[in-house]
């Protein structure tokens, strides 16, 4: 009898959770494509015909900031052109100039598309030059069904993207702190070098920073070829989300059913405890080295996410580190990577950073490091 019980208990409890997980599957969305990931490793909690090529419409914009971030000296100074002003949707005018910081958020915010274009044509000339960037760094970070043909996401039979890259360029993005400033502002005085003294407060087009608990980001996008997209971001309990809604039935549903994946996902996902950067440190050996060891770090933090009650056990972390390097490596230097696996499949991977310089020199660990190599 009390084994007959047990087995009664540990049935509803399975079936608990794949009533849970079904559900999941069965919510019900206007949007062609949608997906819901977790944020630091990626992994795909919902997903609807998230591999199909969609138009992104402004969701574009998150690679443009990504690259003024990373190419772009955001104190500069930055000339309007006519053609950006004269870009669909724009406020700003020829001949306006702008510190590149303020265009960025111009662009971020209020979703400019005569900003992009100007932070293009200022990066690389121009808005074709730009996109060939784009699409090289889409491509280094796995959006490999993505192609950018300009700035901004305007319409055009070759621009497009899927949900699931979308993702992955949202989630690169907000490791950045300076991207997560700018999409999780609710709101910025926008400040022009010329006109001088012209300022105007823009609010951001993304709703879900005012009306959903714990939301950081991201972007939105509205074109009547692209429909309602949004890429949506949110925070609870130590677990971050990424939903994207591409093909939404109208500027209102792309809020509504994001909202409604980061709920399910909620439900769904708990974090683990969080492994520090000393949890996962690693040393390697340093030929000729003045130290002859060095400790080497993640660049961040892991808190793996528990789907539906599973438990640490469904991942496997593993390193893939040189066991000598030569010495001149500097701080901060990436020496390898921090590997993380799940269900057999490479998940994530964690750049491994040099905790310090370590300058060629002699030392005792340094001369057997020499050996060592030997054999390595």
């Amino acid at each position: 009898m009390h084994f007959q019980r047990i087995f009664s208990l540990c049935a509803l409890f399975f079936l608990l959770v794949a009533a849970r997980a079904g559900a999941a599957e069965n919510i019900q969305l206007t949007a062609s494509s949608a997906i819901l990931i977790e944020a630091s490793t990626g992994r795909v909690i919902y997903e609807k015909a998230a591999d199909v090529p969609r138009f992104p419409a402004s969701t574009t914009k998150m690679m443009t900031c990504l690259l003024a971030l990373e190419e772009g000296d955001l104190s500069s100074i930055v000339t309007v052109s006519r053609t950006a002003a004269e870009t669909e949707d724009t406020e700003i005018g020829a001949g306006d100039r702008f510190v590149l910081a303020e265009l960025v958020a111009e662009m971020m915010l209020r979703s400019d598309n005569g900003a992009s274009v100007a932070i293009a044509e200022d990066l690389a000339g121009s808005s074709a030059g730009f996109a060939a960037h784009m699409n090289e760094k889409a491509k280094a970070l796995g959006a490999k069904d993505t192609h950018f043909v300009n700035p901004n996401g305007l319409p055009n039979p070759a621009h497009i993207s899927t949900a699931h890259d979308i993702a992955r360029i949202a989630a690169y993005g907000m490791k950045n702190p300076k991207f997560r400033s700018f999409v999780g502002a609710k709101e910025r005085e926008i400040t022009w070098v010329t006109p001088e003294r012209k300022r105007v407060l823009m609010a951001n087009t993304n709703r879900l920073l005012n009306t959903y608990e714990g939301a950081t980001g991201i972007k939105t996008g509205y074109t009547n070829a692209a429909g309602g997209c949004l890429a949506a971001s949110a925070r609870r309990d130590g677990v971050e989300l990424i939903a994207v809604v591409l093909g939404a039935a109208d500027e209102n549903a792309r809020f509504t059913e994001a909202a409604k994946l980061l709920d399910m996902g909620f439900r769904r996902v708990k974090a683990a405890p969080a492994y520090t950067k000393i949890n996962l440190m690693k040393k390697v050996w340093v030929k000729g080295g003045k130290e002859g060891r060095l400790a080497v770090y993640p660049a961040e933090e892991l808190r793996l996410p528990l789907v539906d009650g599973e438990t640490e056990e469904s991942y496997r972390l593993t390193y893939e580190l040189p066991r000598v390097i030569h010495a001149g490596v500097k701080e901060g230097e990436r020496i390898g990577y921090l590997v993380v696996h799940h269900d057999g499949k490479e998940l994530a991977r964690i750049p491994m950073l040099a905790e310090k310089s370590d300058g060629r020199g002699l030392s005792l660990a340094g001369l057997w490091a020499y050996v060592i190599g030997l054999f390595a």
